[in-house]
């Protein structure tokens, strides 16, 4: 689930969704591109001459400069954008083919398309120096006392606009950055980073008005015949120039600055809530990209880390890996336990019988039923040992009432399979007593297990239960340590010598079995 602070993925619907097509992305781009920077470039024409003509305190433009500004300007910002348009088109679309072929980008690739706002704002400044050369020089031949404020107006115009093309392609390229860095991550900071963009925004927004203001006042002081209402004029066309472009470009930085903060803000109370899928947009090649990236390095990392904790709890059960992700060393502890085993009666005849996926869909029925029920009664099922299942109740973690929570797992899980697993019989037997539970094995290699005589004597019970009816016994030692609700389901079945033991073993079975 992709969050991004916003509701649209790149912070405006101008720029569309995360998932439109190659084609539909590379003309939309296109289509920005040429509407933004000639909008950029007009509108710095348009200030730049209504500046330089009743602003700035300098002789009226005579007739003959009128003519030659009104051919002038208007074909040369045409001609400006046109071919900072198709450079900048050209430029974009070298860079951005892998777009085109729908594959991923080369370190190559993946630089240039990063560095596109940059390369296009170098194309805008030199188109604007050159316009600087143009204009001073037509000044010079036609009103030289003109030159140096048209010199001065057109370039600090042309400073500011190449700023805001910068801003604004940053702003067109984010949908084709955040492809490129959604299948290359960017080796470093590409482009201008957060320190030198800052710098730019301050200089854009304060550094080139104020400089025009102080260039203002010095044509003043050299200009001795300016009144105090032209230095008026100046001051306020110049403060609210600051204020204007000042406030726009604070704007965008916030945006720019706050909008991946907050996408990551919010994507963190995601995975708070436990949603490991969040994911941000990365569209930035600075140092805020870069935490975009490492956020989803994380959120990756932990759903990595779930997924083998997961995996963990289903190869030894949830209790066991919740004790080892706490402390993991070799060694047990010795516990009063109730065990109980359950085996299958006949799998091998069966298998003989029967197809392969008959057998493997009879085993997951009767893994899934023995499963449920130990789990459902707080027990831990300790090892699959080929068609046979040992749970033990009261290890690892401690259970008061084990014996009754074994023996009513014994009776349910009886009945599940006998219902639901009616192709083939088990055996299951439960027994109570001192076990030792604990890891065995070897540093590099163990598994927590449970040994003693109570495991012993469920297998035994076991394989004994197979002869009874019902296939269900258990010894009378877990009856007596039953709460009185649950014993009261069992009777006494009679005893038996176990083998390995030196004495009888009193066993018990349900109530409603015939004894």
């Amino acid at each position: 689930m992709m969050r991004t602070g916003r509701d649209h993925p790149f912070g405006s619907w101008l720029l569309g969704p995360t998932g439109q097509g190659a084609k539909r992305l590379r003309v939309r781009v296109q289509v920005l591109l040429t509407f933004l920077i000639l909008g950029d470039n007009i509108i710095g024409a348009v200030i730049a001459s209504l500046f330089a003509a009743y602003v700035l305190p300098s002789p009226a433009p005579t007739p003959a400069v009128r003519t030659a500004l009104l051919l002038l300007v208007p074909a040369y910002v045409l001609l400006a954008g046109a071919v900072g348009v198709v450079v900048g088109t050209a430029g974009t679309l070298r860079v951005s083919r892998w777009l085109r072929d729908d594959r991923d980008p080369s370190d190559a690739e993946l630089r240039g398309t990063l560095r596109t706002p940059l390369r296009i704002t170098l194309v805008q400044a030199s188109l604007w120096a050159v316009a600087t050369l143009l204009f001073t020089g037509v000044s010079v031949a036609l009103q030289p006392e003109r030159a140096f404020a048209t010199a001065f107006v057109v370039a600090i115009s042309g400073l500011v606009t190449s700023g805001f093309a910068y801003v604004l392609t940053e702003f067109a390229m984010r949908p084709v950055a955040a492809r490129a860095l959604s299948r290359r991550r960017a080796d470093g900071v590409v482009g201008l980073g957060i320190r030198y963009r800052q710098l730019v925004f301050w200089l854009l927004g304060t550094g080139a008005p104020v400089v025009g203001l102080m260039t203002a006042a010095v044509f003043v002081l050299v200009q001795r015949d300016a009144t105090v209402d032209q230095l008026a004029v100046v001051i306020l066309v110049l403060g609210a120039i600051v204020l204007v472009f000042g406030c726009a470009l604070t704007v965008i930085n916030a945006r720019a600055l706050v909008g991946p903060i907050v996408a990551v803000r919010e994507a963190l109370e995601e995975v708070e809530r436990g949603q490991m899928d969040t994911e941000v947009v990365v569209y930035d090649g600075t140092e805020l990209g870069r935490m975009q990236s490492g956020f989803n390095e994380m959120v990756a990392g932990l759903r990595e880390r779930e997924r083998l904790r997961d995996v963990f709890g289903r190869h030894v059960g949830r209790d066991v890996a919740a004790v080892a992700l706490d402390d993991v060393e070799l060694g047990g502890e010795a516990r009063e336990v109730s065990v109980l085993f359950v085996d299958l009666v006949g799998s091998t005849g069966f298998a003989d019988e029967h197809e392969p996926a008959e057998v493997v869909e009879m085993l997951n029925r009767f893994f899934t039923v023995v499963v449920e029920e130990v789990d459902r009664h707080h027990g831990l099922v300790n090892k699959f040992i080929g068609d046979a299942v040992l749970a033990v109740f009261g290890a690892p973690n401690e259970l008061a009432d084990h014996a009754t929570c074994a023996l009513a797992a014994a009776r349910a899980m009886s009945a599940r399979l006998a219902r639901e697993v009616p192709q083939i019989g088990a055996g299951v037997g439960v027994a109570t007593g001192e076990a030792v539970a604990g890891n065995v094995g070897d540093a590099s290699r163990f598994e927590y297990t449970v040994i003693g005589d109570a495991v012993n004597s469920a297998a035994r019970i076991t394989d004994l239960a197979k002869d009874v009816d019902g296939a269900l016994l258990a010894a009378w030692d877990s009856v007596a340590a039953a709460h009185p609700d649950e014993a009261a389901h069992w009777q006494r079945y009679g005893t038996e010598r176990l083998r390995g033991r030196s004495s009888d073993t009193e066993l018990g079975v349900p109530s409603s079995e015939p004894t």
